[in-house]
């Protein structure tokens, strides 16, 4: 759909326009997860909260994790955001959420929870001029994975500034004061959302949500962690904390 077209749209439906030409990839390839890693850097370094790096690619252990999903969003083949989540279980409970928030994260995972943990959410800002809805687009992936896994709750590690549109989308529930974060330059706050009880009220509002049992499966039966070749990141930050 064109540019043109989507900007006269309402909202939501502007929003759910995009699914016509968005196009959701799991970044399996070292190259595909380099240029998300270019992405990255350029949108933490246009915002201040990362150092500056010779290699200008923003990455650190996490990211290879095997309970971690990176996803592209493409439109018309390009890469114009990208969003993280790790899948945080009693079984497999590693993931940033968990080892920087451990007072809050390890008591729901010591009750049996699944959690989603998205991060690392990043948009090209120049396509925002032609496609502001785009932080909403690429979180549904997030979205789908919480619902594909079953997770009762999805969180949100996020600057102050950025509560509002969290809280707004998903009903989100601050659960501390910022915090000093590591690898990143200002404080970052916990949020969470119950899945299960505000799933609905959601969709809802934002239709975009919606999603199929067999797009989730197309998504989520990928191998995640299929690299072409080992990843090592000269790039990466200390300590490899998010």
């Amino acid at each position: 759909m064109s540019t043109n077209v989507l900007s006269k749209q309402p909202f939501v439906e502007r929003l759910s326009g995009y699914l016509q030409d968005a196009d959701y990839r799991v970044a399996s390839s070292k190259q595909d997860r380099d240029t998300l890693y270019q992405l990255r850097y350029k949108a933490y370094r246009r915002e201040d909260t990362i150092l500056e790096n010779a290699e200008k690619r923003f990455s650190d252990d996490y990211d290879l994790m095997d309970n971690c999903w990176l996803f592209g969003v493409h439109l018309n083949g390009r890469l114009v955001s990208s969003i993280r989540f790790h899948i945080i279980s009693p079984q497999n409970p590693k993931g940033p959420a968990y080892d920087v928030f451990p007072d809050i994260v390890r008591p729901m995972i010591s009750a049996g929870k699944t959690i989603v943990d998205p991060t690392r959410l990043v948009v090209d800002r120049p396509m925002t001029e032609f496609y502001p809805e785009l932080a909403y687009v690429t979180i549904r992936a997030a979205f789908m994975a919480a619902e594909y896994f079953e997770a009762e709750y999805m969180l949100a590690t996020v600057r102050q500034e950025h509560q509002a549109f969290y809280k707004k989308l998903f009903g989100f529930k601050a659960l501390c004061e910022p915090r000093p974060y590591p690898s990143l330059l200002k404080p970052i706050s916990l949020l969470a959302a119950n899945m299960p009880t505000q799933r609905d009220s959601v969709v809802t509002k934002f239709p975009i949500f919606l999603s199929s049992f067999t797009e989730r499966r197309m998504l989520f039966q990928q191998n995640n962690q299929a690299l072409d070749e080992p990843e090592y990141f000269p790039y990466a930050v200390n300590g490899g904390l998010q």
